[in-house]
């Protein structure tokens, strides 16, 4: 047997066929356009993801033998999707996590007095980042597309949502708890849906998805709209929890960090929440069809691949973000300079939404590779920030990283994080873990894999980066640097 598994990004969509044994037996892969209508905007047209994923499934369906058992479902989180219950057409573009929109709805009900009480029912802060303030501002500035939410005629939700819809031609419209903890609007000691945190962000609950477990049988798809499959959707999570489970995080302080598009830090904290007063966010990992809840806390730090990106389609210094190494190593270090990367503010612990992307110690002798340096130690130094707030305030423990994403494969990155650190990082075979988790979870729930223990004897270790000597004057020099990127806007 084996599995579909869909990995909707913030940049492109993934699709991977995993067999059994935890292996890839091939894939496909989708970009799709990234919106930017004003300075800290950041959009997606739904339909060109939904495009984005027909592609990269054909894809992976075209290069595989296999016939798949089900389908799991991984998404960019928090960004607020709008779709008609009619037609699944969307009325406007999707707000992405990035976007900046709603600071000052943010900012109002701050001075308002409300942060402490909906950090103490969700375990997030007040921010742009999450999805009820995108909600918000849409009530507050969209009158034609919220009129439809208040008609019933739209539904509200978050991308595993709108791809589900879907799949299933418009039959189910439902959510995961690890995607429901990241809105502003679910209660994690309850578990569901707050009637409180609705009101206050102005969002009729009736919009809002059904919450189902992370794995068993969500919906099945139907096989006029997905590419002639009647399959069941049998996991669903939100990508940076996909990651953790992906890496079989499975046992309390099993800690993982996705380099992406951002950088996300999450350390699996047990049944219990875990609560951070420095910057951390209690979240859910999973919950399983019994409704027992696996909580984490995590760091998100926004910007790390996509400064990657920046230099390489916004500069033109890099044709592809493989050469960041081949040009970074070209130099011993960065030459002084230190490239803060806060192009859509800075998240975790520092949770500045007014600071922009600074860079400092430029001279006459600064090259592109000193830039290209800059950023890979710029990436270092956010996972190095987020994960002192874990080993100190938090007081949890972080012997070993393990690291994924696109940005893992760079042998320099990973050597730098370990030294920065002082801790060992491993890389697995499977880099691509965000779409593993959404497979294992999928197989988990549709019978593929029996249990938790079943797929950890599927994990293998490619490499592991032991510490050397850490770099103390390059990180005060970071810290500086952020200092004077923050409030900047």
């Amino acid at each position: 047997m084996s599995v579909l598994a869909v990995d909707a990004g913030t940049t492109g969509v993934t699709a991977l066929i995993v067999t059994e044994d935890g292996r890839i037996d091939s894939r496909g892969y989708q970009e799709f356009a990234q919106h930017f209508p004003e300075p800290g905007r950041v959009e997606h047209a739904p339909e060109e993801i939904w495009q984005a994923v027909l592609a990269a499934c054909r894809t992976a369906l075209d290069g595989s033998d296999l016939t798949p058992a089900c389908v799991g479902i991984t998404n960019q989180r928090e960004t607020a999707v709008l779709w008609n219950r009619s037609d699944l057409a969307a009325p406007r573009r999707a707000i992405v996590w990035q976007d900046r929109r709603s600071a000052g709805i943010c900012a109002r009900l701050r001075e308002a007095g409300h942060e402490p009480r909906v950090a103490e029912l969700t375990g997030l802060r007040l921010d742009p980042y999450f999805t009820a303030t995108k909600l918000t501002w849409l009530a507050e500035h969209d009158a034609r597309s919220w009129a439809a939410v208040t008609s019933g005629a739209a539904v509200i939700g978050t991308v595993d949502s709108y791809l589900v819809a879907r799949m299933t031609g418009g039959a189910r419209h439902v959510t995961d708890p690890s995607n429901a903890s990241r809105t502003l609007l679910y209660d994690l000691a309850a578990g569901g849906w707050s009637d409180e945190l609705c009101e206050l962000f102005g969002v009729p609950r009736a919009a809002l998805p059904e919450i189902v477990p992370n794995h068993g049988i969500a919906g099945r798809t139907d096989p006029r709209a997905f590419l002639g499959l009647d399959l069941p959707i049998s996991g669903l999570a939100g990508d940076q929890q996909a990651a953790l489970f992906g890496q079989t995080c499975f046992a309390p302080g099993d800690v993982k960090c996705t380099y992406g598009t951002g950088s996300f830090v999450l350390i699996n904290t047990g049944t219990e929440p875990v609560r951070s007063q420095d910057g951390l966010l209690t979240t859910v990992a999973w919950q399983s069809p019994s409704g027992e809840i696996t909580y984490a806390l995590e760091g998100a730090i926004f910007v790390t691949g996509a400064a990657v990106q920046w230099l390489r389609d916004g500069l033109g210094l890099i044709d592809t973000a493989r050469q960041t190494q081949a040009v970074a190593g070209t130099v011993p270090d960065s030459g002084g300079v230190v490239f803060v990367p806060a192009l859509t503010g800075l998240g975790a612990p520092h949770w500045d939404p007014d600071a922009r992307g600074t860079i400092c110690g430029i001279t006459r002798g600064t090259t592109r590779a000193h830039l290209v340096r800059a950023t890979l130690e710029a990436i270092a130094f956010e996972v190095r920030d987020v994960v002192e707030v874990m080993t100190g305030a938090a007081g949890l423990a972080v012997p070993v990283l393990k690291s994924d994403g696109g940005a893992s494969g760079n042998d320099l990155l990973m050597q730098f994080q370990a030294d920065q650190l002082a801790t060992p990082v491993e890389r697995p075979v499977i880099q691509e873990t965000t779409a593993l988790g959404a497979a294992f979870l999928a197989g988990l729930g549709a019978g593929v894999w029996s249990s938790p223990d079943e797929l950890r004897e599927t994990w293998r270790l490619e490499r592991r980066f032991e510490p050397g000597a850490r770099d103390e004057e390059a990180y005060r020099r970071w810290g500086r640097a952020v200092e004077r990127a923050r409030g900047w806007a």
